[in-house]
Parts: structure tokens; sequence; C-alpha cells
């Protein structure tokens, strides 16, 4: 089993390390596979201009060619991705229960790994990328760039967030949402990290702020990251629990079985009429279940790049 499955990326303490190896392997696996359609050539160097700088020119390509190159920088690149990062508490879930400080893989620790991955394909590609971290508001919010710099910069905000969870935090993603739209740059690609869980009994707000980033002309990839086992498909023991709400601390006992059949049909109910508002806004809708490894979120992001025209 290779680094894009989540049993192989329990350590999550080496972000950097574990974002290279996600990408190298997934390049790897796009090449021995017959799959078609992705661009995996990244495109790093263009030919000299006399009269230009000479400080940028990839001298050892000069070595191997004989033809001048330089590198290409962040003005020169072809695409602003703004990646978005939901930080409430309920994507800490679920929690820690062993002892083993990294030992499991929760909502926000998948969304940290395959942001830091979508970051390491991103800088390969020379596209410029941001971050956006948001819980009742915006924590942290970065313009595009493409430096290793930059890059580094992000994980260490990704890394915070993995070494620091918190309960009791709330999410405002219509209003974070509304205020990202506002303050990137036009025709950007925006790629949300969320699972969503806000105000379920009144989502217009939420639909209001996806088809608000529409309206500035970007193009939206919302990633809905899930426990699908156990908050889509509610997969318990049949025993009494107490299930604690992550953002507001209220606790309820109860035994599975009493709630399944309800539960799953509500929350199939909220998942299709998320669905049917994507598709009105032309917005790419892709579940993200923390248990099946990065794989999809790569495949799915370089479908949406390759159809994007630059």
């Amino acid at each position: 089993m290779n680094l894009l499955d989540n049993i192989e990326i329990r350590d999550i303490g080496n972000l950097e390390l574990l974002a290279r190896q996600v990408v190298e392997g997934f390049i790897i696996g796009l090449h021995k596979s017959p799959f078609h359609g992705f661009s995996v050539e990244f495109a790093e160097h263009r030919l000299y201009n006399q009269g230009e700088p000479t400080r940028n020119i990839d001298w050892k390509v000069f070595a191997r060619s004989d033809k001048l190159f330089v590198k290409r920088f962040e003005e020169e690149t072809n695409l602003r991705c703004q990646i978005v990062i939901d930080a409430s508490s309920s994507m800490y879930f679920p929690e820690q229960t062993g002892k083993e400080k990294h030992a499991y893989m929760n909502k926000l620790r998948f969304s940290s790994l395959a942001s830091a991955a979508l970051m390491n394909l991103l800088m390969k590609q020379r596209d410029a990328f941001g971050l956006s971290i948001f819980d009742e508001v915006v924590q942290n919010h970065t313009r595009c760039k493409s430096s290793t710099s930059h890059y580094r910069l992000l994980l260490t905000y990704l890394q915070h967030l993995i070494d620091h969870p918190e309960r009791n935090k709330t999410t405002s993603a219509a209003k974070a949402l509304h205020q990202i739209a506002d303050s990137i740059h036009k025709r950007s690609m925006v790629v949300i990290f969320s699972d969503m869980f806000e105000h379920a009994e009144d989502v217009e707000p939420l639909f209001s702020a996806l088809q608000h980033l529409k309206h500035n002309k970007h193009e939206v990839i919302l990633f809905h990251v899930v426990d699908k086992s156990k908050e889509i498909d509610f997969d318990f023991d049949n025993r009494p629990y107490v299930f604690i709400d992550m953002e507001s601390g209220e606790r309820v006992k109860l035994q599975p079985k009493e709630v399944k059949e309800h539960y799953v049909e509500q929350m199939a109910n909220f998942i299709q009429e998320l669905q049917i508002k994507c598709l009105q806004y032309k917005i790419d809708f892709v579940e993200a279940d923390i248990n099946q490894g990065v794989r999809p979120i790569l495949q799915s992001f370089l479908v949406k790049r390759s159809k994007m025209k630059v």
C-alpha cells in the first residue's frame, strides 16, 4: 500500500516530506496507468530572451543542452489557486483515542495533507497558490504566490492546525466565503475543504456564499470532507453512546439504532440539496471520505485543471 492511502499516512509530523512523497507517488501512478488526459509534464523553464537579466538563467540546463533557459516565477504563472480550509471544531472529528500522538486521521488532518499535496503539485507546475483558513472568522488569508518560501510558510499554518486541535470553535462558512470571494484575484480556482456542517436547517446563506464565488468568475471545487462510515452511514455498534457536539459541547446519550434511520435520511437529504445547488452554480462537488486517501483529491483537481483555459 502506498502513501496515497491513509493507513500509511499516520505520522503527519513532517507535512512537507509527506506532501512530496504523495505527489511523487501519484505522478508515478499516472505514468504507469492507462488513464489519459492529465498533464504531468511540468513547464519549469522558458527560453531566455536577449537583454533580460542573466541571474535567472538555469546554468545546469545550459550545460546539458547548450541552450539558455530561465526559470519561471510568480508573475509568469498560469493559474492562481486559493485553497480554503474549514478549521471549525467539527473538522477535528474523529478525535484521538489512542496514546500515540500521530496515530489517527481526522477531517482536519486529511484536509491539511491534501492541501499540502495540492500546493506541492501547483508549485511543480509553477502555478500560484494561496491559503485561507476559517472558523467563525477568517483566521489566515494569504495572497497567491509560487515560491518555495511561500509554500513552506503555508505548511507552518497547516501544521499548527494539526498540532493544536480545539473544541467549541463554531463555523461561519457563509460569512467567511463571502469575505474570501471579495479578496482574491478574479478568475482564480478556489478549492474548499469543509464538512459544510453549518445550520443544516437553513442552508441558503451557505449557498449564497458559494454563488458569490461563481459570480466573481472563479472556478470552484468543493471537497465535502467526511468520515463516511460514521457521519453519513452512522455505522456504530448497537450500544449506548454519549454523542458530543464538538462545536457547542452539547451531549446526547442514545443507542444508534434508535435514530439511525432518521439520521441517515436527513443526512442524505442535506447532501443531495448541496449537490443540486453545486450543480446549479456549476461548482464541482466531490465527496472526500477521509478513509479513502487523497488520490481522489489530486485526480479531481487535475481533471478540473485540464479543463481550464489559461
